[in-house]
């Protein structure tokens, strides 16, 4: 049954008006993230951090995303989503001002855990409002390649606007997105319904659980951003804790009457071939932004603003996902268009390869073209299979585990990349040769993408004589 606010063949005014809303959410949290790459060596010279406590304000919104993310995400299925996503936005609002009013290391890096923590719970609360008001099919497909697009449009425009925001003062990183929060704050109070939390069978929470997972994921995403900063040993005693706490979570949700998880979601073949091509496409494209950084900032002696300007077009795919996209997920059906969306990615990564000591912007900017474009392909109809035939009661679930893989693939992403160019670099830091090698990680990714995502495609094929030929192909 369609709800009042989304019919079942357009979306109405309303409809629009709170899906821009939580659209815009999910655009400043991208853009909030992807800021900050830009903007570091600025904090860096003003607060006197040295590197390794450095890397902490990208690295401690990691953890506490990656850590809270899926109790983030059953928490809106219990508590209220529209309750949940109002609470973590006003949450990310001072929190992000009080990173811009820092004037230690430690105080920033506390406010980039906190915002981290609650863009873990606001994200999947607004993704499963959107599941849950528009009806499963044509109209929720379009609504959620709007959001996605947005959403990868924020993530790509954080390098220009970060660059912008720095020439003035790295403090605005931080204070523009308060501003930005603020009016999304009023607007989501006004627009977005309220709901019915899902009933708890016996009462109570899974206390068990929630600690147990929460603490596997928080040391798994350590591990993670802490692979290019310690020795193997240390890496591989806090990946055995939190796979051993992980462990324990499993044999907690199988004997728990209210489990946090239920295992059997994890049986769904389409939604954890989605969930790994959604870690290895974010995965990827943010190894090649970090990568691409490095060579125009330190290597070409390049400007923020001029690195910005020059990552722009990556933004392409903010217009390209919500025009683009739906055409080819009706034409071709929504496997065809993730593995085109990969199999683009891993060209626009080889295109790069060539990069050269004096690249003009011209010879950079195929691989660019290229990129936003596959961007807007596969984001957006990973986003549409990850939550695509989950029940209504398990959609804020479903969508921290699809928040938990982009926010892993881009922790392993960037650590693995950066783990690559520091061993390829010599005494005078890295060169055009650690940059090519460095470039063969995202490029794997992609390619590995493309077998994982395609090996859906073989067997929808398979079954589709048994299916409704009008029926749109949906979930990868």
């Amino acid at each position: 049954m369609p709800t009042p606010t989304a019919p079942a063949d357009r979306l109405t005014g309303r409809g629009w008006a709170i899906l821009l809303v939580l659209s815009s959410a999910i655009f400043l949290e991208g853009i909030d993230v992807s800021m900050m790459g830009v903007a570091l060596p600025s904090i860096r010279a003003d607060l006197g951090l040295s590197t390794s406590s450095l890397q902490w304000v990208v690295s401690a919104y990691v953890l506490g995303y990656g850590g809270f993310v899926l109790l983030g995400g059953r928490a809106s299925d219990l508590l209220g989503r529209r309750r949940m996503f109002v609470l973590w936005l006003t949450v990310f609002l001072l929190f992000s001002g009080l990173g811009g009013l820092a004037t230690d290391g430690w105080l920033l890096i506390l406010a980039r855990f906190v915002t981290g923590v609650a863009a873990a719970f606001m994200t999947p609360a607004g993704l499963s409002i959107i599941t849950t008001t528009f009806p499963e099919g044509p109209l929720r497909t379009r609504a959620l390649l709007v959001y996605a697009g947005i959403a990868a449009g924020g993530f790509s425009l954080g390098m220009v606007t970060g660059g912008l925001l720095t020439s003035i003062d790295w403090r605005w990183v931080f204070f523009a997105p308060v501003i930005m929060a603020a009016v999304i704050l009023a607007a989501a109070v006004r627009l977005i319904p309220h709901d019915t939390p899902a009933a708890r069978a016996g009462g109570g929470y899974d206390v068990g659980g929630t600690l147990s997972l929460t603490g596997a994921m928080l040391l798994l995403v350590y591990t993670v951003v802490m692979l290019p900063e310690v020795d193997p040993g240390s890496t591989v005693t806090t990946a055995a804790a939190g796979l051993a706490l992980l462990a324990l979570f499993v044999t907690i949700e199988r004997r728990s009457r209210t489990p946090l998880l239920r295992l059997g979601l994890l049986r769904s073949a389409p939604l954890l071939r989605a969930n790994a091509g959604a870690m290895l496409l974010v995965g990827g494209f943010v190894g090649f932004q970090f990568i691409a950084v490095l060579y125009l900032q330190e290597y070409r002696g390049w400007s923020e603003t001029q690195t910005g300007l020059a990552l722009m077009v990556l933004g392409l795919d903010a217009i390209l996902a919500p025009t683009l996209t739906p055409v080819l997920v009706r034409r071709f059906g929504n496997a065809t268009v993730i593995v085109a969306g990969l199999a683009l990615a891993a060209v626009a990564y080889a295109l790069f390869l060539r990069v050269g000591a004096d690249w003009t912007y011209a010879a950079m900017l195929p691989s660019f073209l290229v990129l936003s474009t596959a961007f807007a392909l596969g984001y957006g109809p990973l986003t549409i299979a990850a939550t695509d035939g989950v029940a209504a009661e398990e959609q804020g679930l479903a969508s921290g585990v699809l928040t938990t893989s982009f926010q892993f693939g881009s922790a392993l992403g960037l650590a693995v990349v950066t783990a690559v160019v520091v061993g390829s670099s010599g005494p005078d830091g890295a060169d055009l040769d650690a940059f090519r090698t460095a470039l063969l990680v995202p490029l794997a990714a992609a390619l590995i993408g493309v077998v994982v995502t395609a090996s859906g495609l073989r067997r929808r094929r398979r079954r589709r004589p048994a299916a409704d030929p009008a029926a749109p192909a949906l979930v990868s």
